[in-house]
């Protein structure tokens, strides 16, 4: 292994053993020095690749803006199928990376009022929303998903999301769910 390598894996040690700490213990109650002894490796050394908590959080941050944003409504494709196969990647995602339970988790954390400001507007800038409310639209033209107000909905579908996500970082044994059961109560 190149020194590049090694670096680049000590450094996603370091990422997903500050996203641990701060899931289970919260921001503020994770030290450095917990994070630095948990990878394991000193505190000096930890600032080499972080310059602050604060830097940590936000590359934490930024990971996070990659997930859920990327949903989509996607031509010619059902709504209600398209939020069920997009249910069943994301579980199968994490099934694979457990770390996206607690990104999950994470990002729920990061957006509350008292975390630093510039890692809560990255996470607030997260707008998985309004391109489900879109397809949730659709759906009601369609006559596939019920009446209602397709924002509430949304915002439900995606409660009920973290919620699941947030459960099953908890417990380690718990099975994600069908994804048919969340789909079914949009479903006319």
């Amino acid at each position: 292994m190149t020194r590049k390598e090694q670096k680049e894996e000590r450094r996603n040690a370091i990422l997903m053993t500050a996203l641990t700490l701060f899931v289970e213990r919260g921001y503020y109650d994770t030290k450095i020095a917990d994070i630095a002894a948990a990878v394991p490796m000193s505190t000096g050394l930890m600032f080499h690749y972080f310059a602050s908590k604060e830097e940590l959080l936000l590359e934490l941050v930024k990971m996070g803006l990659q997930g859920p944003g990327s949903v989509g409504e996607v031509p010619g494709v059902a709504p209600d199928v398209y939020l069920t196969m997009f249910l069943k990647q994301i579980f199968s995602f994490a099934g694979e990376q457990p770390w996206v339970f607690n990104m999950f988790v994470f990002m729920g954390q990061v957006r509350r009022v008292g975390m630093p400001e510039e890692a809560r507007r990255l996470a607030q800038s997260v707008d998985a929303v309004t391109p489900t409310v879109k397809i949730i639209k659709k759906g009601q033209k369609e006559g596939i998903f019920r009446k209602g107000d397709a924002d509430t909905m949304a915002r439900c579908f995606w409660a009920s999301l973290q919620g699941i996500m947030e459960e099953m970082s908890a417990d380690k044994n718990m099975k994600a769910p069908d994804p048919e059961w969340l789909v079914s109560m949009l479903r006319a």
